[in-house]
């Protein structure tokens, strides 16, 4: 019991370290809070600072750092501004996915061996998660019967290849496929109209969370996220058992969304201070928390197979990905956030708005990160049964 504490407390502590880090030192600013809580959270978790029997804790503590985070960073969010970006949006998520089943589908041939059906599993799985994320593997294993062997392979794998793949994103990404896409025009009006919040979301000042002064204007937003997060919960736990699914995960985060959008249309929410703070600091504790639960040895004994189906689907899906958007004309940033959503999923969706300095790409990155969600089952379910009638 002690020990989890502790680790609830260093999980809650560490973003604040970076934080002041980040304020303190040019070369700790200039890499970023989120690539700071990333590594910090990689080197906790393999230099046996974080003992295995806190896995559960660790589980707990990075789904509910994002379950309270999505509704705090949409009450600020205003629907209205979508209007201009969702035909662009959903047009790349199509892209994004086309891209995601024709280089699984291509890797398939290269990589199959007669009477095996571990390559049509891993094209299965990397359309499932690289369309809607880590909610979907588990459907896709129980409707594949694949075996828990190449499950937990995969999902380490992708772990760590899924790191490595938002690390680029959030660093080097931004700068590059600012140069070679359509630039945005958004992001000038939404620094006006995100909750008349541009220094809000660009600054890293978060000492305002910590005065007196300002606790009843914390409780607020914080007491509403946990009424939305409940009410989620419920509504998960509702549809699986009328549904008899197993597909809870999903529906609380389409419900989360939901609930988080519907009450940003209320301008008394939209207006609720430090919402957005205290979502992005969570996120931070997001980082932290699911950094430090990707073991470099569980990897020992991955098939290299698997690990050219993750790259090779990861890496060559973001090039063809990249060059429809430029021939269709869409912009960096919404490439950027649609193609974060489809390979890592919506809660991630936050970190990418926030390194473009352009938030209203939030609701648009994770509306289409939900349509993900919902295709992805399908999509690597059928896939997966179609390859293995080859």
């Amino acid at each position: 019991m002690m020990q989890q504490l502790v680790f609830v407390l260093v999980a809650l502590l560490v973003p604040a370290g970076i934080l002041w880090l980040a304020g303190q030192q040019a070369w700790a600013n200039k890499l970023g809070v989120i690539v700071l809580c990333y590594t910090m959270g990689l080197l906790a978790g393999n230099m046996g600072l974080i003992p295995p029997n806190l896995l559960s804790i660790q589980s707990r503590v990075s789904d509910l750092s994002i379950a309270l985070a999505m509704p705090l960073l949409l009450f600020t969010l205003d629907v209205r501004l979508w209007r201009s970006v969702a035909g662009k949006a959903l047009l790349s998520m199509v892209l994004a996915t086309t891209s995601v089943v024709s280089l699984a589908s291509c890797l398939f041939f290269i990589i199959r061996e007669p009477g095996d059906a571990a390559a049509s599993h891993y094209a299965a799985m990397s359309v499932g998660v690289y369309t809607g994320g880590t909610p979907n593997l588990a459907a896709i294993k129980a409707g594949l019967n694949i075996p828990h062997s190449e499950y937990i392979v995969f999902h380490s794998l992708d772990t760590l290849i899924g790191s490595a793949y938002i690390l680029l994103m959030l660093t080097l990404g931004v700068s590059f496929f600012r140069a070679v896409l359509p630039a945005s025009n958004s992001v000038p009006n939404a620094a006006q109209d995100i909750n008349a919040a541009a220094e809000r979301f660009e600054s890293d000042d978060y000492s305002s969370l910590l005065r007196r002064q300002n606790l009843p204007q914390l409780c607020k937003p914080i007491a509403l996220a946990i009424v939305v997060v409940a009410l989620a919960w419920a509504v998960s736990q509702g549809y699986t058992h009328f549904f008899a699914t197993g597909a809870s995960a999903a529906v609380m985060i389409v419900a989360l969304t939901t609930l988080g959008i519907g009450l940003s249309l209320l301008p008394g929410v939209r207006r609720l201070m430090f919402s957005y703070k205290l979502g992005m600091y969570l996120i931070y504790v997001f980082c932290f928390v699911v950094a430090s639960m990707a073991s470099f040895e569980k990897l020992a004994a991955v098939d290299i197979d698997v690990a050219i189906f993750l790259f090779g689907t990861v890496a060559g899906s973001l090039f063809l990905h990249g060059l429809l958007c430029r021939i269709f004309g869409i912009d960096s940033d919404t490439f950027m956030v649609t193609s974060v959503a489809a390979v890592c999923s919506p809660p991630f969706v936050p970190m990418m708005a926030r390194a473009l300095g352009n938030p209203t790409t939030i609701l648009s990155g994770m509306t289409t990160g939900i349509i993900g969600y919902a295709l992805g089952n399908y999509l690597g379910i059928s896939l997966g049964l179609f390859l293995q009638s080859l």
